[in-house]
């Protein structure tokens, strides 16, 4: 039987007052609400609507999409939009490409067959996600996708009262541009693990990893301009070796060379699979979290080089001496290197350079202003080796100088102190390594915002997130201090 969403009550009460704060910019009780306004704050929990039938699957300009609507609808639409996927099978698991329909995070195949689908219908809530006319950095086209399947819905089904869109990684990307481009639309909005800093910033921090290990454990490796597929896979695969043999070394400074490059793009100290608890862990965690990059480095970047016409990524102007702090030269220090030789070793690298027309045309694939028009609630682990969780902080001051603060409520997920390497961290380590249970809640929160004024707080929401939440917790700076 599905587990309803929580209550707005838990919200309430996790607060501990009975005043919730209202949105700005909502008028006070003499102000007339639009018909929009009424829409979004409607309590009707059998709204009308057409079943969609064998429509409510399809292809929509080359993207498969799935529509699940439950018994009764509330009125709300939940978009969903996807995580990245490698566009030709790539590491570390080499699976096959994925082209299917997902209506939340946890769908296979747009069935809605899962328990976070199945308790998200169960509470009222029309679900939609599709996939998108390509792989790989393909954030233009799922902006197109959700736009797409949002008109299909209001002509198949109905025009909802209230529309929030949500998704993962990349889809949380998407999400965000979906959420800026279509305040006509768009009455919420919650990235999950989202690539928030933009583009360029995560790549050249990609780049960041691959250029230590090329010039501390694999010389041999490429940075750019990788001929085919094939050729990405082998790179990935030589340095996984090379990484993987340097971490054991201890005696020859290899290990000491893993901490320091892990050090340098501030990469997590564990991950899904490793808790961190002892310096052990941490190194393997280090390890995971710098082949987890790799991956977008090589495989991900041949796909994307092939987008833009060349290579978006530089580092010709990077200062890496600022990068390690005395706390992670100590470590380095306390596992038989020496940071400073290390940075020597990296200055006499040669440097890579990016292609200005390829770096601008990474950018235009969407790039969040921070501009934000509707209520959005940010979700991401603290522990993310992939998308890391200072995306956060650079959005946030996006949001800041564009004076929408009011506008963002950002959430962050703590792992469990220990967990087991077979059974891996349940939540708030690993990349988008949230339970069930938080997905349900970030929905209930932003429903809650939206369409009930309930204005959230991280200790707030903590009823209705549940274990995990950590309300103090701030992430750090971006590793990279240089402006674009």
């Amino acid at each position: 039987m599905p587990v309803p969403l929580p209550s707005r009550a838990g919200v309430v009460a996790a607060t501990g007052t009975a005043l919730a704060l209202l949105l700005s910019g909502c008028g006070d009780a003499s102000t007339p609400m639009s018909a929009r306004q009424q829409n979004v704050r409607s309590t009707e929990s059998n709204v009308k609507m057409t079943d969609c039938a064998s429509q409510c699957t399809g292809v929509l300009d080359g993207a498969k999409y799935a529509i699940k609507l439950p018994e009764k609808w509330n009125g709300t639409l939940l978009l969903y939009s996807h995580g990245y996927r490698f566009a030709a099978p790539a590491p570390p698991s080499f699976d096959p490409v994925n082209t299917n329909a997902q209506v939340t995070s946890t769908d296979s195949d747009g069935t809605g067959a899962d328990p976070l689908s199945a308790s998200l219908l169960a509470a009222g809530y029309a679900l939609a996600g599709s996939s998108y006319k390509s792989n790989g950095w393909a954030a233009a086209d799922g902006v197109k996708a959700g736009e797409d399947l949002h008109a299909q819905f209001v002509k198949l089904v109905g025009v909802p009262k209230r529309t929030y869109v949500w998704g993962d990684s990349l889809g949380g990307l998407v999400t965000e541009l979906l959420a800026e481009a279509h305040p006509d639309w768009v009455d919420g909005a919650a990235p999950m693990c989202g690539v928030l800093a933009g583009p360029n910033y995560n790549f050249d921090v990609a780049l960041d990893v691959a250029f230590a290990v090329k010039a501390l454990v694999d010389p041999q490796l490429k940075l750019t301009g990788y001929t085919s597929q094939q050729d990405a896979s082998a790179n990935w695969q030589h340095a996984s070796a090379a990484v993987q043999q340097a971490a054991a070394d201890v005696a020859g400074g290899g290990t000491a060379k893993v901490v320091f490059i892990g050090s340098l793009v501030d990469a997590p100290t564990a991950t899904q699979t490793y808790d961190g608890h002892d310096l052990p862990s941490q190194v393997k965690a280090r390890v995971e979290a710098l082949l987890t990059a790799l991956a977008f480095g090589t495989s991900g970047r041949y796909e994307l080089e092939q987008r833009v016409g060349g290579n978006p990524s530089g580092n010709a102007d990077t200062d890496y001496t600022s990068r390690i702090d005395a706390a992670e030269a100590t470590l380095i220090s306390t596992v038989g290197g020496k940071a400073e030789a290390l940075q020597q070793q990296l200055a006499a690298t040669p440097r890579v350079t990016a292609d200005p027309a390829a770096r601008s045309a990474f950018d235009k694939l969407g790039d969040p202003t921070g501009n934000l028009a509707v209520p959005t609630v940010t979700m991401h682990t603290e522990q993310d080796p992939l998308v890391l969780v200072q995306n956060e902080t650079v959005f946030a001051d996006r949001v800041r100088a564009e004076q929408r603060s009011g506008q963002l409520v950002q959430l962050f997920i703590k792992s469990p102190a220990t967990y087991s390497e077979t059974t891996k961290a349940p939540y708030g380590a690993g990349h988008c390594r949230f339970s069930d249970g938080q997905r349900r809640g970030l929905v209930t929160v932003l429903d809650d915002w939206a369409r009930r004024s309930v204005h959230p707080s991280p200790a707030g929401s903590a009823g209705v997130i549940g274990e995990g939440i950590d309300p103090s917790y701030v992430p750090g700076p971006w590793p990279r201090v240089e402006s674009d």
